[in-house]
């Protein structure tokens, strides 16, 4: 496998997705922007204030952003705004609000979305990250039409963060304070998946191999680990100062890396964008589109 830095110089890069032209963009929360990397160079691709978290596309070319509202650790953002799900419709345009709340619970700071193969966009939502007085945590999902659906409701807070869908509408997330991966079936049953190794494993962002495989970054592991489609680990990458979510395109990983912890109210740009050649190809995503 080869890896390589693309970029660098970034403020919490969050939540990678690849346009169709090639180009991959990505959120830097301590920027409040959509930005976009490609063989050029990096750019601004669309303001949202606040610290959004992650982006996925869409079926009508938009870009879809988990906003949390302009948290990261004790930062805080310069333009505060709701924490919800953006929509960008086009490069360079401001970001679009289309949900704050679903079934009458508002959104504490969504944190990571995808679109399953019947056209839902689910999202997390754990609140700020703060393991000392945790927040509430939910999964959603938001119909085509708009209409929002509580998936799962946690009994105990846990920050589910990274989110992935199988083809057979199975949901498969992380959870940053228990270090744990679960799944729920399209019946509605719960699976655990058990805790993934490190002495305080704090899991991100999740991806779906072709073959089944799951990759999962843990920002304190400084690294990915390789998860069996039974969820048995079977490997572990070590890449970056402090990796936070990926996007396969092909055989291609895309990695975003914060580079630093989130432990200051000053914020920091040494977060960098990474291209690991897996020799193994990743789910094809099926994008959809709100409203």
């Amino acid at each position: 496998m080869r890896s390589e830095q693309l970029t660098d110089g970034l403020g919490w890069p969050e939540g990678p997705a690849v346009l169709p032209d090639g180009r991959v963009v990505f959120v830097e929360s301590y920027r409040s922007q959509l930005t976009v990397w490609s063989p050029d160079g990096v750019e601004r691709y669309a303001y949202t204030a606040g610290a959004p978290n992650s982006s996925v596309l869409g079926s009508d070319g938009a870009v879809y952003v988990c906003q949390n509202g302009g948290t990261v650790g004790p930062w805080r953002a310069a333009e505060m705004t709701s924490a919800s799900i953006q929509r960008v419709d086009r490069e360079g345009a401001r970001a679009e609000i289309i949900a704050t709340e679903i079934e009458g619970i508002a959104l504490n700071g969504p944190n990571d979305l995808v679109f399953g193969p019947d056209g839902w966009l689910l999202f997390t939502d754990p609140g700020a990250y703060d393991p000392k007085a945790p927040q509430p945590s939910y999964i959603y999902g938001l119909e085509p039409s708009g209409q929002g659906h509580v998936i799962v409701a946690f009994e105990t807070p846990v920050f589910p963060n990274g989110i992935a869908v199988y083809d057979d509408g199975t949901i498969v997330w992380d959870e940053s304070y228990t270090g744990h991966v679960r799944r729920r079936r399209p019946d509605g049953t719960i699976e655990d998946w058990g805790r993934l190794p490190g002495q305080t494993p704090i899991l991100d962002g999740i991806k779906i191999g072709l073959d089944g495989r799951l990759y999962v970054t843990d920002i304190v592991g400084k690294g990915i680990h390789v998860l069996s489609a039974g969820g048995v680990v079977e490997d572990f990458i070590p890449i970056g100062g402090g990796p936070t979510n990926c996007a396969f395109d092909g055989e291609v990983l895309y990695l975003t890396d914060s580079g630093t912890p989130a432990d200051s109210a000053d914020a920091s740009f040494g977060g960098a964008l990474w291209r690991l050649d897996l020799g193994r190809p990743g789910q094809a995503l099926v994008p959809g589109r709100i409203g």
